[in-house]
């Protein structure tokens, strides 16, 4: 197959956005996977991908189709630099654009007349232009638009849905000017099968991207509000849901926990630049507040029913099924899972964690929970389910069995199809 543009890519990143996009450029293009972990280069050179968005068999497929490196010195040839690396908040929930400027950076050093940079982490409105094009002009000495190009395609992944992968979905360009829209139009368009869009400048293309996450933060900031006020009623929310999605213009979101690294991280990207340029976002934040308070109100309401039927609560058994910030993925960044776990803790009970869709030991490193490998009969006080695995199918027609008389289920996905919280 010729290649126009003789293009070589490198995609920096290689985790939930940039893997998948490595596996499809290199059916049509040179490739060369960076990331910076070396454990993950390892795992990825012996076709394990820890994310399970690709499957080892894939993986082994195109092995000689894409390098995969650590080396800076390994994309100093290629010509096309696609940057998809993690941009999180830090603690007081401030933009945390420290693994964008270094990957930024990195590719500064290697940059060429005639490249063309690509964008695709999740950011504010305005931020390639403002802060990664200096720091590629700061390094490379060299002009955007004159000696280099650069584009910015955010990325629309939903991690563990088989059925919406990368080439499925609507994918919106834009470039730095028209030849820089043109190139990566042409890129894009090679790899998916849905729409590719474009859009008339980076800024766009930014705002759109966060907008989208922040509106679905806000959709199910309303519904677990109703949630929290029709739990006060002592009405079923579950049967109230049901009902109104019978109204053809109701719009179908479920309560639960919000965490992930996208709709409970973007919104705050959003908000920062909006005060910024000096409007306090309200609507906004309050959102973020309330899905941000949801694992308090679920412990709450486990706990004042567990009062109801335990007179000591220090020392009983817990079991937290689901670790994971959604089902099917083994991914735990900002879950909310561990915050209900470390109330837990808190109430000196034993607590218990199962999740067979995450990697154990990393998980003991970061957090220092003990997960098991086995749930024991009679055992429980209480069980609480955070997330629906599919590997977790086979538990709901013995659940009582494992828990102790008197015991309580806290189920806020419905997952043992009850449609209620307590059990």
């Amino acid at each position: 197959m010729k290649k126009k543009y003789n293009n070589k890519i490198a995609i920096i990143g290689l985790g939930y956005v940039g893997l998948p996009l490595a596996v499809e450029f290199c059916k049509f293009f040179d490739l060369v996977g960076f990331d910076l972990k070396l454990k993950r280069i390892n795992d990825l050179r012996k076709n394990l991908d820890e994310t399970k968005e690709i499957s080892n068999r894939k993986l082994a497929v195109i092995k000689n189709k894409i390098i995969f490196t650590n080396n800076v010195d390994d994309i100093k040839n290629c010509n096309i630099y696609i940057i998809t690396v993690p941009t999180p908040i830090n603690l007081i929930k401030k933009p945390d654009l420290s693994a964008l400027k270094i990957a930024t950076k990195l590719v500064s050093k290697v940059l060429k007349k005639n490249d063309l940079v690509i964008y695709e982490s999740t950011v504010f409105p305005g931020c390639t232009e403002e802060i990664c094009v200096p720091i590629l002009e700061r390094f490379s000495k060299l002009k955007l638009n004159k000696d280099f190009l650069c584009g910015y395609s955010p990325e629309r992944i939903n991690p563990g849905d088989k059925s919406k992968n990368i080439k499925k979905i609507n994918k919106l360009v834009s470039g730095s000017n028209s030849k820089a829209l043109n190139k990566i139009y042409y890129l894009y368009k090679k790899i998916i099968q849905a729409e590719v869009i474009k859009v008339r400048n980076i800024k766009i293309a930014e705002g759109a991207k966060i907008i989208e996450n922040t509106q679905r933060d806000l959709n199910i900031a309303l519904i677990n509000e109703f949630l929290q006020i029709f739990q006060k009623l002592n009405i079923n929310f579950s049967e109230v849901l049901k009902a109104a999605n019978t109204k053809w213009n109701f719009l179908n979101f479920e309560p639960g926990l919000v965490g992930g690294h996208c709709i409970g991280v973007d919104p705050y990207y959003l908000a920062e630049k909006s005060r910024q340029i000096g409007y306090n976002p309200k609507l906004i934040l309050a959102g973020r507040k309330i899905n941000d308070g949801m694992s308090k109100f679920y412990f709450n309401v486990f706990i004042k029913e567990f009062q109801k039927r335990f007179d000591i609560i220090k020392n009983k058994n817990i079991l937290v099924m689901g670790l994971t910030f959604k089902e099917n993925v083994p991914d735990i960044r900002n879950s909310k899972s561990f915050d209900i776990i470390r109330y837990l803790k808190k109430k000196k009970v034993n607590v218990f964690c199962y999740d067979d869709n995450i990697e154990k030991n990393s998980l003991k490193k970061a957090h220092k929970i003990k997960i098991i490998n086995k749930i024991k009969k009679n055992y429980y006080h209480g069980i609480i389910i955070l997330v629906k695995h599919s590997s977790f199918d086979f538990i709901k027609k013995k659940i009582v069995t494992f828990l102790k008389k008197g015991g309580v289920i806290l189920d806020i996905k419905n997952f043992l199809g009850k449609e209620k919280i307590i059990i």
